[in-house]
């Protein structure tokens, strides 16, 4: 060995050393003990409350649920009492150990996440998790330094009524899934689920679909006048009564009919005169603040959210966005059903409205509100901005264009449900026309907004036009008389929005379930969206539902989910305990359920097939998975050939290659309609529009 080598070695001998004590030295460091360690569900609210904070805290994320019922199996133990055993998942116990690790050396473990049942349970399971008696459980609806340091300065136990209200539901949904699915495979295929709150959804949109086949269109006609004041102002007046003759809906039945009342009005060539007017002062009040339910409504209406894209915005919204540089929780807590706003809230927007609106804008008291839902037991204040003067337009430059749409419909609501009430003139006009053979009422109803109220922050559309000046006897010229044919329509598919506002009605679920369960309804391929964005059953869900329908039926029934939803309530206050309620409704769902496993036969639902499989050459069968139908080989398990089969064709060549057909088809990330050539990749073609048989005839 080499002087050379004897010094590099040497060299290399110290560095070693001295990793070696800065290792040490940092688990020193790490191991120190810690004054105050707050725990939420979430990184980015960590780092939110951070700030706001000294170095006398430490702000760590559980990311949601360190602890959950195990996924390959059951998970209940039914003959003891109905004993959940919940476990670590895998991928969360690295960061559950290390934030036990740092529980064991705190002083005081405060536990921060949100205040419903959802953050009630994930309380108690780090709780349980740590096995600590010594805690303070904290709540609070908005991320903002007074928030934080009065929930500190108010610090209550874990409210075990909660958690069990929580479990409750945790343990009978997996009792139901996980029981239930099996059959669903056993009946239909594998790989199918079947949830408490998602079986009825998916029954309300099977249901709908069958009211809308089973409607009968029905032919109908009106008469509309396109009349002119002497000035040349125009308006519409539809007709309302021959010779004294209210009219019914289907009094004018087709197109003749039609046509010779336009023939006798126009033949008389007659003016027609003004009868009656009748001028009333009508108010529209503002619309209360946001619940979750409402606004996963309007923001579907308004931007064509989904219930899920609306949480997971509103969701940022409440944790942080950098504002100037600085992480600010911008609204409050996103899972309720409570129309309350908080004192604070409410001085600060009628602040607001009488320095930057005006007086006369803002009512003598405060505008209250209570919810008419009858679930209503969340969190207890409504969706609203935490910072009233932190208008939308100021902080635009600051967030994504989605973000900041949502911002401003819940900061436009806050500051428009204490506003005062709209004031219009509502006009209702009695206009008298004469034919030839017959006499004419035609009657109109328009309004003319006189104040605007909570309208100039939060606009909203009115069916009834706009009038011109109009007096009593004041003669008027008919322009045109126009017969229109209408049809009676089917009820109309369900949005998200009418879905959510269904649910809600009828009791089932809560604020946190509803975007989840429209979610996992068109996972599982049970439901679609036409091109219009409503929800329709695939063959595939319609199968489900039926078989639940038929072998289940309260599972899907409404009025008694909405029992079970109530039963949950009744947890939650102290009135009942969760294991009876469990036992309640498992006890006969199984011996029903076993039932059901002796005495229904299978279900063949894989149909037949003219090809073979390329490999084994028996036949092929259609087959369904999530994302649609494929075909499989009959001889499957010992044959596994499986290949894509067109779906959707609509009839129209492809416009670009002339040989494949035009297929509709869905994008991955968001699920929405578009159109491509059967032939793809050979062929390219792909349209949002739907071709049409014209398209093709042009080309």
């Amino acid at each position: 060995m080499t002087i050379n080598d004897m010094e590099n070695e040497k060299t290399e001998k110290i560095k070693k050393e001295a990793k070696k004590k800065k290792v040490v030295k940092r688990k020193k460091k790490e191991d120190k003990m810690i004054e105050n360690l707050i725990i939420v569900e979430s990184p980015t609210k960590a780092k939110t409350i951070t700030q706001f904070l000294g170095k006398e805290y430490s702000v760590e994320s559980s990311y949601g649920h360190m602890r959950d019922l195990p996924k390959s199996e059951l998970g209940v133990d039914v003959e003891k009492n109905y004993q959940p055993r919940y476990i670590i998942p895998k991928k969360a116990q690295k960061k559950a150990n290390a934030l036990k690790k740092k529980a064991l050396l705190s002083k005081k473990i405060i536990l921060a996440t949100d205040e419903d049942r959802e953050g009630e349970a994930i309380a108690w399971h780090l709780k349980e998790f740590f096995g600590i008696d010594e805690y303070d459980r904290i709540v609070f609806h908005e991320i903002t330094p007074s928030a934080i340091e009065t929930a500190l300065k108010e610090p209550r136990k874990i409210d075990d009524k909660l958690v069990d209200a929580q479990q409750a539901r945790r343990v009978l949904d997996r009792l139901v899934g996980y029981n239930l699915s099996p059959f669903l495979w056993k009946k239909i295929r594998r790989g199918l689920s079947a949830g408490r709150v998602q079986s009825v959804a998916l029954r309300l949109i099977v249901e709908r679909e069958e009211e809308r086949r089973k409607f009968d269109a029905k032919e109908y006609w009106t008469i509309e006048a396109n009349l002119s004041t002497k000035n040349g102002e125009k308006f519409v007046s539809d007709l309302s009564k021959i010779n004294d003759k209210k009219l019914d809906k289907f009094d004018i039945k087709n197109e003749k009919m039609a046509e010779d009342i336009k023939k006798d009005i126009l033949e008389a060539d007659n003016k027609f005169k003004i009868l009656s007017l009748t001028k009333k002062e009508a108010k529209k009040s503002p619309l209360p603040p946001f619940t979750t339910s409402s606004l996963q409504q309007e923001a579907g209406k308004k931007f064509g959210f989904s219930a899920k894209q609306t949480m997971r915005l509103a969701q940022m919204l409440y944790e942080g966005i950098k504002i100037d540089n600085k992480q600010t929780g911008l609204i409050t807590y996103m899972r309720t059903d409570s129309q309350n706003l908080a004192e604070v809230a409410i001085s600060s927007a009628r602040k607001f409205i009488e320095e930057k609106l005006g007086k006369n804008f803002l009512p003598p008291k405060p505008n209250y509100y209570k919810s008419k839902s009858k679930m209503a037991q969340e969190a207890h204040e409504a969706i609203r901005p935490t910072q009233i003067q932190l208008s939308p337009d100021s902080i635009k430059s600051q967030l994504e264009p989605k973000l900041f749409k949502l911002y401003q419909l819940i900061w436009q609501r806050t500051i428009a449900c204490q506003m005062n009430s709209a004031i219009f003139e509502r006009t209702s006009v009695d206009i008298f026309g004469e034919g030839k053979k017959d006499n004419y009422l035609f009657k109109t109803n328009g309004n003319i907004l006189k104040f605007p109220g909570f309208l100039s922050v939060y606009p909203t559309a009115f069916k009834d036009q706009e009038l011109p000046l109009l007096n009593k006897d004041d003669e008027l010229r008919v322009d045109n008389i126009l017969p229109i044919q209408h049809f009676t329509q089917p009820p109309a598919r369900f949005s998200e929005a009418t879905l959510i506002k269904a649910l809600e009605e009828n009791g089932i679920g809560r604020p946190s379930t509803f975007a989840p369960t429209i979610s996992v309804i068109q996972d599982r391929f049970y439901v679609e969206k036409d091109d219009d964005r409503r929800l329709y059953p695939t063959k595939l869900g319609e199968m489900v539902n039926n078989m639940l329908v038929n072998h289940f039926p309260e599972i899907v029934d409404i009025n008694f989910t909405a029992k079970i939803e109530d039963d949950f309530d009744s947890i939650a206050k102290g009135n009942e305990k969760w294991q009876k309620i469990v036992g309640e409704f498992y006890i006969p769902f199984k011996k029903n359920l076993d039932k059901k496993y002796d005495d229904v036969k299978k279900l063949d639902v894989e149909e037949k097939t003219d090809e073979v499989c390329e490999k084994c050459g028996k036949p092929m069968k259609v087959k369904w998975s999530r994302f649609g139908k494929f075909l499989g080989c009959s001889g499957f398990p010992e044959c596994k050939t499986i290949k894509k089969m067109v779906q959707n064709d609509l009839g129209i060549k492809c416009p670009t290659c002339k040989e494949g057909g035009v297929v509709r088809k869905r994008t991955k990330a968001k699920k929405r309609p578009f159109y491509g050539c059967s032939r793809w990749p050979d062929c390219d073609f792909v349209s949002w529009k739907k071709p049409t048989t014209e398209t093709q005839d042009a080309d």
